[in-house]
Parts: C-alpha cells; structure tokens; sequence
C-alpha cells in the first residue's frame, strides 16, 4: 500500500469508511464550483461508495485520500493520458472547506507530482483551473507549475462562460529513452 507523507499531511488510499467524510466535505456548492461536472450536486453517501469502489483497485494507484493530521479532508488525484499524450497526466484535487488555507493542499500536490514523476514516470504533470479559482492557481505555482496560457471562454459551468487557466509542470530528470 502506497502511503506519501509530509509532517501532517499524508496521502493515501481511500478506505469503505471515507465514504462518510467524502460525502459531507462534498456536499458543498463552494467546492464542487471548482469541479468537473461529473462530480454531483448535491453529493450523496452512494455517490461517495461509487467512487471508493471505483478507484479502490486501481494499478498503479493514482488517486488518494488526502489526511490532516489524521483525519481525511479531500482528495487527490492524477489521470494518465492516453495515446501520444502517454507520459503526461492530469492532475485534480479538492479540500473541504474547514481545511482550508492551512498549506494542505500546497503539500498534497507537492507529494503527489513527486510520485507522479519519480515513481510513474511521468514526463509533464497539468490541469487546468477556472478563472476564479485563484487559490488554486497559488497552490500550483507555489509547487513549480507554470501558467501555459489561458483558454478564454472555454469552460461552461453554472450557466456561464468561463476562461480556464492552464498550468504544466515538466519532470526535469525525465529520460524520453526509458
């Protein structure tokens, strides 16, 4: 079981017993506001037990559970890409709301692109985030990210047009003959 550690953050696996805590942090406008709209609205007990189960028996793990001095708080996550896009993933994560500005999810992506880079191999780690998700866009530059550039009025979300900022970030020990 892969478990990645920094101080009082630590990233794990999900467990059946999350569904509890995934089910309440979520059930939150303010955070799913951030999302893809495959995440639900509301956001219930079975939509958690869904996931869990999804993602429980996955090889190679890329999704955690994020934890706070012990208790879950979010999640974190990386999809690899597909076809000629192979060695890149994207990267998406989400806290609940009383964990915030607390440096938690600065650590869970720092945590996570080292493991995306050291141990799957990945050769470039991006996303992409809605215009008004600044502490989002602090939390990846804090980690290195570099804003690409901005595709305007490319995410339609609650009715509206937004512009999506998007971030890479490069592996830098990567070898393209491995």
């Amino acid at each position: 079981m892969i478990k990645l550690v920094d101080k009082e953050v630590c990233l794990r696996k999900l467990r059946d017993e999350d569904c509890t805590s995934i089910a309440m942090l979520l059930n939150n406008k303010s955070i799913v506001d951030n999302l893809r709209d495959i995440v639900p609205f509301p956001y219930s007990i079975d939509d958690a037990i869904n996931f869990i189960t999804f993602v429980k028996y996955q090889i190679p793990q890329t999704n955690f559970a994020i934890e706070f001095q012990g208790h879950y708080c979010g999640m974190i996550g990386l999809n690899p890409q597909t076809d000629v896009y192979r060695k890149t993933a994207e990267i998406g994560y989400w806290l609940g709301e009383p964990y915030w500005n607390k440096g938690i999810a600065t650590k869970a992506v720092r945590l996570i692109t080292e493991y995306g880079f050291d141990k799957l191999k990945f050769a470039r780690i991006h996303t992409g985030v809605f215009e008004y998700n600044s502490a989002s866009m602090k939390v990846l530059e804090k980690n290195g990210f570099k804003k690409d550039g901005i595709f305007e009025k490319s995410v339609f979300k609650n009715g509206k047009l937004w512009d999506e900022h998007r971030y890479s970030k490069i592996n830098e020990g990567y070898q393209s003959n491995k």
